[in-house]
């Protein structure tokens, strides 16, 4: 089971609560700004002729309440609760005196359209911000239509922290889908190597059993009458192969519908077990001599598996299609690669012809490893497959 890693503390904040304590913010600083601070001479800004009265309280108290409306619907309803936010900052000049709507009456609308652009889609966005503009050109556009005083460059000041804001959390939402958009696009292709490496397993698997059952169902045919024992014993040989090829198709199947619950995997096959390949084909009537070369190492997982299902393919191929009864692989342990060659004296077919999957996926596996690979007959006859994997520095 997977955890989800705990958000920071600062990211478990909910937006409105952020607009909130903007709202308490921008309303402190505008009471500090109109009071005589330590080391000035008077108040930065003069009071408006009734701040301190009752009605002047009574508009900030109503505004202060809207903007806390505001914070609880902004995940609900982003544009409604801006809106009121809206509302909240024009009546908080009321009391000021002022010719325009300050920054900091104006600061939870820029935290507001910060979210709403960052966590919202990019329509919800544009209209949030285009309200807010609209907002701050009808109210200097109502102060000229009455002849007031307007504060026009504080206002496009203003006006550009709201730009600025919402231009913050549109890159904001941009760089998530891009992450998201990454994740996906990672996520499909680690299904897709997945099913290529289960589709190779089942192919590398079903391939070399079947060519076994094939050659001893052929041998059985021909001598069950004449020689029943020869025969009962090959058909003994095509019952094994095929219940634990059956056998490994389930647990195959059971991991992959079972994937989720992250069972255990059985170990996969590697050069240790070529014996039982090598006994398995040898029953079925093609001889195998292994000749291993070099001082023997541990090898990575990854360069094991390749080596034995690159074996086990090219001696399938040799069963299949070569018409001889004898084939040798050598294994070459070198400083910085595996060399493995499976060589045969047949018929020397070249295999691509006939449509299968064989080689190519021999190819392929060599080629994710950075290795070489060839597969040929030879000009004295017969078919050669070679490989070269290079080794990692942790196997060397």
């Amino acid at each position: 089971m997977h955890m989800t890693p705990p958000l920071p503390p600062l990211k478990r904040v909910p937006p409105g609560v952020w607009t909130i304590l903007a709202w308490w913010g921008g309303l402190v600083f505008t009471f500090l700004v109109r009071i005589r601070l330590p080391g000035e001479s008077g108040p930065a800004k003069l009071a408006g002729s009734y701040f301190y009265r009752w009605d002047g309280l009574a508009c900030l108290a109503v505004a202060t309440a809207l903007a806390h409306v505001a914070g609880v619907l902004l995940r609900r309803r982003p544009l409604p609760a801006l809106g009121l936010l809206l509302a909240a900052a024009v009546l908080a000049c009321v009391p000021l005196g002022v010719a325009e709507i300050p920054l900091a009456q104006f600061l939870a609308v820029d935290v507001a359209l910060y979210f709403i652009a960052a966590d919202r889609a990019r329509r919800t966005g544009i209209i949030a911000l285009l309200g807010a503009l609209s907002m701050l050109i009808g109210y200097l556009t109502t102060r000229l239509l009455f002849g007031w005083p307007a504060g026009t460059s504080a206002e496009l000041a203003v006006a550009m922290t709201a730009v600025i804001a919402w231009l913050v959390g549109h890159s904001v939402r941009q760089a998530r889908e891009h992450a998201e958009t990454l994740v996906a696009t990672a996520t499909a292709q680690a299904v897709a190597d997945e099913r290529l490496r289960i589709s190779r397993e089942l192919h590398d698997t079903v391939a070399h059993s079947i060519g076994v059952i094939a050659l001893q169902a052929g041998a059985a045919r021909r001598v069950i009458d004449t020689q029943p024992r020869r025969a009962g014993q090959a058909l003994g040989d095509i019952e094994t192969v095929g219940r634990e090829t059956l056998s490994g198709l389930r647990r195959m199947l059971g991991v992959m519908r079972h994937s989720e619950q992250s069972r255990p995997l059985d170990p996969a096959p590697g050069l240790s077990d070529l014996d039982l390949l090598v006994a398995t084909t040898t029953d079925a009537g093609v001889h195998v001599e292994v000749r291993r070369l070099g001082e023997r190492c541990p090898l990575p997982p990854e360069i094991d598996l390749s080596a034995y299902r690159i074996i086990q393919e090219a001696i399938t191929n040799v069963v299949r299609h070569a018409g001889t009864n004898r084939c040798r692989v050598s294994i070459e342990y070198r400083d910085d690669e595996l060399a493995v060659e499976v060589l045969d004296g047949g018929r020397g077919l070249h295999r691509t012809a006939e449509g299968g999957y064989g080689l190519v996926g021999m190819r392929e596996r060599v080629s994710m490893l950075q290795g070489s690979f060839s597969a040929e007959p030879c000009s004295e006859g017969g078919f050669r497959v070679t490989a070269r994997l290079p080794l990692t520095m942790g196997a060397q």
